[in-house]
């Protein structure tokens, strides 16, 4: 019974991350590019660097956020990655716009999540201006993008059968 539960544990407790022969889908928001192309950098070098090959990455471009959902669905439908990584960034302006998108596209992915059978990671940023978009993509604290392909391959890891 207990190899059921069996997780691939370093000495510290923390799953192994090593991610040899994954395969990852990254959906990304042209909207905001200057914040969203530094994400993708960031969870491209992270998958590489747990050892997953650059031909099995695939990354495709949607023009907004709101468009991530159907994005990943279609990767979900093809059936040929082991997870799908979404990245957005929508900032606060003046009309109620921003609460719309907000809301939609974290419905939709939640959605996807609780209806799929692989992970969706939800890495849209959603802040109130335009630096603190920056700051969470590769300024001081940290590069969102790179903590969702981290996050991605704990799901797969955690979740595979």
């Amino acid at each position: 019974m207990a190899t059921a539960f069996h997780i691939k544990h370093d000495h510290h407790g923390a799953i192994d991350l090593q991610a040899n022969g994954l395969k990852f889908a990254i959906v990304v928001s042209e909207w905001n590019s200057n914040i969203t192309g530094v994400l993708c950098e960031g969870a491209v070098k992270t998958l590489l660097k747990h050892g997953v090959a650059e031909s099995d990455i695939i990354v495709k471009m949607v023009p907004g956020s709101f468009e991530l959902t159907f994005g990943a669905a279609a990767f979900m439908k093809q059936g040929k990655v082991d997870a799908v990584i979404v990245l957005g960034s929508v900032v606060r302006g003046e009309t109620p716009h921003f609460d719309y998108v907000c809301q939609g596209v974290t419905q939709g992915i939640a959605q996807l999540n609780a209806q799929g059978d692989i992970p969706v990671i939800f890495g849209v940023l959603t802040t109130d201006n335009m630096l603190q978009a920056k700051e969470r993509a590769g300024g001081k604290l940290g590069n969102k993008g790179s903590e969702c392909a981290e996050t991605a391959i704990k799901m797969i890891k955690t979740f595979a059968v």
